[in-house]
């Protein structure tokens, strides 16, 4: 599988690094501007230092990188976390950096998107946006933590979501509610 993971400057960093880590076969990440300053203002760390988990880093604004093509095969577009302005430039067609050019290609071409939005409240603008990329084909998932599993820490909550992320693309993770009496 070839995913394509995608950072925006909303809140959220921890999400996408434990989805780079965790997401199995071939990756390759774009990162905003926005999204390396949270990344480095959450986490501490640089796009360079995630290297060990991705086959490639691109520019945000590298708009002749490979995956500019639907020529080029990818499997998905994880965009995670996904700001509100990244929402409604997709939704609305604008393709001017690698993250919103890439996710035109996943709809047009009809490959799997996952936009993991991570703000709240949301407004009636954004929801639209939702909805019209939802109506696409995307699949809009809010950031927000599986509480059932009990977990014991904040990085127990995030793996519960990231576990939630892979289901999706089809890669078995984690235990769901009550997944112990399905055996």
């Amino acid at each position: 599988m070839r995913t394509i993971v995608g950072f925006t400057g909303a809140s959220g960093a921890a999400y996408g690094v434990d989805f780079l880590r965790r997401c199995p076969d071939d990756k390759y990440l774009v990162a905003s501007k926005w999204g390396k300053r949270v990344l480095h203002e959450e986490l501490g760390l640089k796009t360079e230092e995630l290297r060990p988990w991705v086959n490639e880093i691109y520019s945000d604004s590298d708009l002749a990188a490979p995956f500019s093509s639907g020529s080029n095969h990818f499997d998905a577009l994880v965009i995670i976390p996904c700001s509100i302005s990244t929402l409604a430039k997709i939704a609305n067609g604008i393709a001017d950096t690698l993250i919103t050019r890439i996710a035109q290609v996943a709809l047009k071409e009809r490959r799997k998107l996952v936009i993991a939005l991570r703000e709240t409240p949301l407004s009636s603008i954004a929801l639209e946006n939702a909805l019209k990329l939802s109506r696409e084909g995307a699949v809009i998932m809010p950031i927000s933590p599986p509480h059932y599993l009990n977990a014991e820490n904040v990085s127990s909550l995030i793996e519960g979501y990231v576990d939630k992320v892979l289901n999706i693309l089809g890669v078995e993770a984690g235990n769901g509610w009550h997944s112990e009496e399905l055996e």
